[in-house]
């Protein structure tokens, strides 16, 4: 039997939303089996929580949503990722802004206090969606398509007319272990010719070297470079396992 999880104690986290550029802290505690994900927003009177799932996805740009109007909260995906790697169903979660904190750009520093928070089971087992033929949906030129599997496998690919990232594909087969060591790190990316649009539409204000692999005409700008040499292909596995997240139950892997 594999057992529904929750945080083991609560935690707070403290950080600046990408986008936003505003400082914010999470609250997250443990929750009871089939609660779910939930979100609440403090700093809005009478905000009402907004449950993790794909028909709660609002208006996105450049980041996954959830809600719509003033009470939404942005920027969720690293940290339903994180929790999707842990296999945790159910959190409540406080927070104080419109935006989760970035971190350093993935889900690294997530997974570091979810290790030391700690996981519990619950007494309720796991809720798992099958997936029965395969569904392919397509915008412009680009596509997404899921198939029947036993576990959950992740082929991405990614084109982009620049000589730092090119074209890359990753295949990746879904478990905690793998989840933490070949994606969990992987940073988001950015262009640093689309800065200034960016902020003009009220996006990437809190955007920094320490948070965003910078990408000028020709190469990396960051002092460190790449963590993996595919770190940008990694990082759209990393989004989309916070995608995955938002239907409300595990896709067959190991959790």
């Amino acid at each position: 039997m594999i057992y529904q999880r929750t945080l083991a104690k609560e935690v707070n986290i403290t950080g600046i939303g990408i986008h936003s550029g505003k400082k914010v802290t999470l609250k997250i505690c443990p929750a009871s089996a089939n609660t779910g994900i939930i979100f609440k927003r403090t700093d809005i009177p009478n905000a009402k929580p907004i449950q993790a799932l794909a028909a709660n996805v609002g208006p996105t740009r450049n980041n996954t949503t959830l809600g719509d109007g003033e009470d939404a909260i942005h920027t969720v995906e690293h940290l339903l990722s994180a929790f999707y790697g842990f296999g945790i169903d159910n959190a409540y979660i406080e927070i104080d802004g419109p935006e989760v904190p970035i971190m350093d750009g993935s889900s690294g520093s997530f997974v570091f206090i979810l290790k030391e928070t700690g996981v519990e089971n619950l007494n309720q087992t796991k809720k798992f969606m099958v997936i029965l033929e395969p569904i392919k949906v397509e915008h412009n030129d680009t596509w997404a398509m899921i198939e029947p599997s036993q576990n959950l496998i992740i082929d991405s690919t990614i084109v982009f007319a620049h000589p730092a990232i090119n074209k890359q594909q990753q295949i990746f087969e879904f478990s905690c272990e793998n989840f933490i060591n070949e994606i969990s790190r992987a940073r988001t990316f950015g262009m640093l010719k689309d800065l200034d649009m960016y902020r003009r539409m009220g996006l990437g204000k809190g955007a920094s070297l320490n948070n965003t692999i910078a990408v000028d005409d020709y190469n990396v700008v960051n002092p460190e470079g790449l963590r993996f040499a595919n770190e940008f292909v990694r990082h759209k596995i990393l989004d989309t396992i916070g995608d995955v997240s938002l239907l409300g139950h595990s896709l067959a892997g190991k959790i």
